[in-house]
């Protein structure tokens, strides 16, 4: 009896949006946060806030372990001007999808709905790559951004992932790089949350389910990838995303 009520109370929905996450995480290298919030946010699974706390714990968890060993092909510099952009911004974020989450719920979905869109057009835009690396203050800036959208919904890496990719750096460097942003991002967030008290139940059973679905995706998308290119795959969520996007931001308006 008990592992029956067990299957029937697990969030089945959830889980197979974080297994779909997993996979196409694995088989084209980014896309966790915004397809689990697109989807899981968006249908309203779980309460944005809720939403936000788990993604940051996956991304700091799948950070932990990517990063041990590969810490020398960091760009340095640019991560202290970059922390130092984040660390006000991701409090804002969090102060305000409080704020909002209170009393102002379509205001929360179409900024949802507003950021899905803003996420999804990265899947297709190529940055051009420029000759220098870009100065301090420009990566403060894309710093500031990608906390503000982390501490709102979790979803840090779209400006970061602009920005890096127009760097002159090597492949492993700027990847390298992005995946301890991302890990400072969600740890920072995290413990905000931890501070406030608001790490609950709810976040910690989702986040726990979560973890051996991601698993298993993560091992299926290694060994079985899918048989058309990454590129399509890309171009697949970004019109799922579009669409949960558009239709976030229409509902909004009308109600």
């Amino acid at each position: 009896m008990k592992l029956i009520n067990f299957i029937i109370e697990a969030p089945w929905l959830f889980l197979i949006i974080a297994g779909f996450a997993g996979y196409f995480q694995t088989v084209t290298g980014f896309g966790l946060g915004m397809i689990v919030m697109g989807l899981a946010g968006g249908l309203g699974i779980a309460p944005v806030a809720t939403v936000a706390a788990v993604i940051s714990l996956m991304t700091l968890v799948n950070c932990v372990v990517a990063l041990p060993g590969r810490l020398h092909h960091v760009h340095w510099p640019s991560v202290r001007a970059t922390t130092l952009g984040i660390i006000p911004t991701i409090v804002v974020g969090v102060l305000l999808l409080d704020y909002l989450s209170d009393g102002a719920a379509t205001v929360v979905q179409i900024l949802l709905g507003l950021v899905i869109l803003y996420a999804a057009s990265g899947l297709l835009l190529k940055a051009n790559r420029q000759e220098q690396v870009a100065s301090r203050a420009s990566f403060v800036l894309f710093g500031g951004l990608s906390g503000f959208l982390g501490g709102l919904f979790g979803i840090a890496g779209p400006p970061l992932i602009y920005h890096y990719y127009r760097q002159p750096l090597e492949l492993i460097r700027i990847r390298n790089t992005l995946i301890l942003m991302f890990a400072v991002t969600s740890g920072l967030r995290t413990l905000f949350v931890v501070g406030r008290g608001e790490m609950n139940m709810d976040i910690l059973t989702l986040t726990v389910w979560a973890f051996p679905v991601i698993a298993v995706a993560t091992w299926i998308g290694r060994h079985w990838p899918p048989p058309f290119s990454a590129a399509t795959m890309r171009r697949l969520v970004f019109i799922i995303l579009m669409l949960i996007g558009v239709s976030l931001i229409v509902a909004g308006l009308f109600s």
